[in-house]
């Protein structure tokens, strides 16, 4: 799903607005559809602002639902190729809260949008057996709506946080390695946690 927002939004799509329509995207139903909890976006701290929704309406990748309930916001994604992007319902739903949690800021050390965005990237990345990942720079900075130069201080503020043992970019290929200092929270070699992490990887 990371891989195909990265095309599918517009080139400038915020931080934010990649973390909102990462939780659409798995959490919409058949008729392309999504009940967003308040729960949800309190976890993502997207609860007090309107921005990031008003920026996939002017991107026409979703259009607000009339008569939400107090506790969810409802939008219908006008995407239609995401029905050929991911599996069933129930595995969507998985990664769905493997990437909530994965970006939440109690993994990430942080509150802003884009390190909890690049929390997730790196965790859908990372092999669990060895804890190192190895990816494109401009691939991640792409799918998380930044800037090389803006991702390589975040890099450097996930390190300092804890989450990242070590990072480094190839100074000829451009290539991205990373260590991470603390596991993913999955364990390895679990097939279903691997499905779910390539869902999210997309």
């Amino acid at each position: 799903m990371l891989s195909y927002l990265a095309t599918a939004l517009p080139q400038g799509t915020s931080p934010s607005a990649h973390l909102l329509a990462v939780q659409c995207a798995l959490r919409m139903n058949t008729r392309m559809q999504v009940h967003l909890p308040k729960g949800v976006l309190r976890s993502l701290r997207l609860n007090t602002t309107s921005d990031p929704w008003h920026e996939l309406e002017h991107a026409r990748w979703l259009r607000p639902a009339p008569g939400n309930a107090a506790n969810e916001t409802t939008a219908e994604l006008l995407d239609v190729t995401l029905l050929s992007q991911a599996p069933a319902g129930p595995d969507r739903r998985r990664a769905a809260d493997w990437a909530l949690r994965a970006g939440s800021s109690s993994a990430t050390g942080a509150a802003e949008p884009l390190p909890r965005l690049a929390g997730v990237y790196l965790a859908a990345h990372t092999d669990l057996e060895s804890g190192s990942g190895l990816g494109e720079l401009d691939r991640m900075a792409r799918a998380c709506g930044a800037q090389p130069a803006e991702l390589t201080s975040t890099l450097d503020q996930l390190a300092a946080t804890g989450l990242l043992g070590t990072w480094q970019v190839c100074p000829d290929s451009g290539d991205l390695q990373w260590i991470f200092a603390r596991g993913t929270g999955i364990p390895a070699g679990d097939p279903q946690w691997e499905a779910v992490r390539g869902i999210v990887r997309g």
